[in-house]
């Protein structure tokens, strides 16, 4: 399924998209018309269209686009909601835009997948407080660690400092408590729901590469798997069936999903 307005989207339109890039989008889980945080995505897609086109798409026309693009499917989708303006070109992206709304599907990936094994790289995003669709140096850094034998990158700053990874944040466990990197990076809404539902206690601070032997576990976080083990990052290794994973699955799972 790929409509743009509520249309099917046209050769023009997605030529577009590809060859001036820029705009920006959530993609969300959806199983049985319902999805978690979805006044989470939403709030991001407002929030980003605010900043690269200074207007706010309709939320209840995204969830009704959105509501098209899944009615008479069956099983997990993943849905990636778009916005941009396929008339603003190369030569004056200053001109006055009128965003609309591309919605595509996909099956969702198995809500259990094994842990990751990943590298660090340094790297900052553009804008990295945006979802944009700005992705060639993220999945150039993944091509390259795949090719090195590694399932995908996690990003440094040029101290080493962790901030995110390729397309998912990552969060630490030291023991006693649920560590999240302070670093420029998206704000997930995974992420963001398991802070608001764990239980233990749990600290933002600056994580360092020298200290992932201090650490128990790690874990990855995206909407289209929730939380995923990490077993190594750089050779290091991670306890990727630790307990505080399945706790923290739960909590995941626990979350009230909201209607389309």
């Amino acid at each position: 399924m790929t409509e743009l307005n509520g249309e099917p989207a046209g050769i023009r339109e997605l030529t577009a998209l590809a060859m001036t890039n820029y705009g920006h989008f959530t993609t969300m889980r959806v199983e049985d018309g319902r999805v978690r945080g979805l006044s989470l995505h939403l709030d991001r897609l407002v929030r980003d269209s605010g900043v690269l086109f200074g207007t706010a798409p309709d939320r209840d026309r995204i969830r009704e686009l959105a509501r098209r693009a899944v009615a008479d499917t069956t099983g997990p989708l993943t849905v990636r909601v778009t916005v941009y303006d396929p008339d603003l070109g190369l030569e004056r992206p200053g001109a006055e835009a009128e965003p609309r709304i591309l919605v595509t599907t996909r099956p969702a990936a198995a809500p259990s997948l094994p842990p990751l094994s990943v590298r660090t790289a340094a790297h900052r995003r553009d804008l990295p407080e945006v979802k944009h669709v700005g992705l060639f140096g993220l999945l150039r850094l993944r091509r390259l660690a795949q090719l090195d034998g590694y399932d995908d990158v996690l990003l440094t700053d040029e101290r080493g400092a962790v901030s995110e990874g390729a397309t998912w944040n990552v969060g630490f466990f030291d023991g006693h408590r649920l560590l999240w990197p302070e670093a420029g990076c998206l704000p997930g809404v995974t992420q963001e729901l398991l802070r608001r539902g764990h239980a233990g206690p749990q600290h933002t601070e600056p994580i360092d590469r020298d200290r992932f032997g201090e650490l128990r576990a790690a874990f990855a976080l995206n909407a289209g798997v929730g939380v995923r083990p990490i077993r190594s990052i750089d050779g290091v290794e991670f306890d990727p069936e630790h307990p505080v994973l399945d706790t923290l699955r739960k909590e995941y799972a626990a979350t009230e999903a909201e209607p389309l």
